[in-house]
């Protein structure tokens, strides 16, 4: 008798980010539909390492750069012969289909996309935008299917590319797990939270990098507190803190403004801020913004490429603002501390958004069969 499918998941663990968080959860959905799960991790490191479920068996390639890792990879699909395998992002992406052409094994390969690719590269070189466009042309067509976060990430990819619509499958990151509401519960230690508010608080989270626009956030937060007492707290770390620091300071904000740092459960801040705010300039599908509507949390958004807009259904969840729009920011800010959709209305938003929900359309979108009699939302899924 033989035994379960076997699929194979490529991806670099680099730190602590969103990615990781989403792979360890499709781990855990692959697992719970009974399919055999390797996952050949380029690189091992941050606190997702330990989260890897344990069903899944680990094969450790710990490579400087993912070319490196082509003969490993090569010798992995000969000796194993997977029924398909998952490369999460394009680096990883690139030495799969290599891989698979150079050994001529069966294994059906997948690409998991998560970030808007021209909008990453806006403002970048000719030469470095051309870099990155040329894989896309020249290896994505060898895929089996490609899926992707957002449409306009699927949209995007396939104009770079000249590939099929019908290559693509856009399915929504599993952000919404069983834990996310038990880990809301908990304190989050910090006293504005914590304690009883005697004003609002509205979260920010991400790196503190040019990315996630921080600098515009601050300038709306300053304008909001200009018209009522409210604070801010962002979470993260990265290389702008100090000029985040300097910019509060500037605008005479510092004692309601805070920088935590890094936290190893977001959760229970987002379920005492009032608004969740996601600043970016540019994103595939930020799994903050489905979090906090999961636990019922207005939230603010800009209109960047990509992910904001589909979450929030054009703007009819939550409010969507320019990139940039310090003014709108501030004015959608303020609208949602009045007058906060129902709770309930924003958890209804991201119901497609849940680990067993997402983890059985990637496995369909990958060919193996999916059990669909156990799961309860029948306007979710085949019923």
């Amino acid at each position: 008798m033989s035994g379960p499918q076997r699929l194979a998941v490529l991806v670099a663990f680099t730190g602590d980010g969103g990615v990781e968080r989403m792979i360890c959860n499709l781990l855990q959905g692959f697992v719970d539909q009974g399919i055999a799960v390797d996952l050949l991790l380029l690189k091992a490191r941050g606190r997702h390492v330990d989260a890897i479920p344990s069903g899944v068996r680990i094969v450790r390639l710990d490579v400087r750069t993912s070319l490196f890792a082509l003969p490993a990879v090569m010798a992995y699909l000969r000796r194993e012969r997977p029924a398909a395998l998952l490369a999460a992002k394009d680096r990883a992406g690139r030495v799969a289909l290599i891989a698979r052409r150079l050994t001529g094994v069966d294994t059906r390969v997948y690409l998991r996309m998560g970030m808007h690719l021209s909008g990453s590269l806006a403002g970048k070189s000719a030469l470095r935008r051309w870099s990155r466009f040329l894989p896309v042309r020249r290896l994505y067509p060898l895929a089996d299917g490609i899926i992707t976060v957002a449409d306009a990430v699927a949209v995007d990819l396939a104009r770079i590319g000249g590939l099929p619509a019908e290559r693509f499958h856009v399915i929504r990151n599993p952000s919404v797990t069983g834990s996310l509401a038990e880990s809301a519960e908990m304190p989050s230690g910090h006293p504005w939270l914590d304690e009883e508010q005697s004003m609002p608080v509205l979260l920010g989270a991400g790196r503190l990098r040019p990315q996630k626009d921080f600098t515009t956030l601050l300038h709306a937060f300053a304008a909001l507190r200009a018209q009522r007492p409210c604070r801010l707290i962002i979470l993260g770390e990265g290389p702008d803190r100090e000029t985040l620091q300097q910019l509060a300071s500037s605008l005479g904000v510092t004692d309601d403004v805070d920088l935590p740092g890094f936290t190893d459960n977001p959760y229970a801040w987002m379920a005492r801020s009032r608004v969740f705010v996601l600043s970016s300039r540019y994103e595939g599908a930020p799994n903050v913004l489905v979090e906090a509507l999961s636990l019922g949390v207005p939230v603010v958004a800009t209109d960047c490429p990509s992910g904001p807009a589909e979450i929030l259904d054009d703007g009819r969840v939550a409010p969507l603002v320019p990139v940039g729009d310090v003014a709108a920011m501030t004015a959608a800010m303020r609208r949602m501390l009045d007058d906060p959709p129902p709770p309930d209305q924003l958890r209804y938003a991201v119901r497609e958004y849940t680990v067993a929900f997402s983890s059985r359309r990637y496995l369909e979108a990958m060919g193996f069969a999916v059990d669909w009699t156990d799961h309860n939302q029948c306007d979710q899924a085949p019923c």
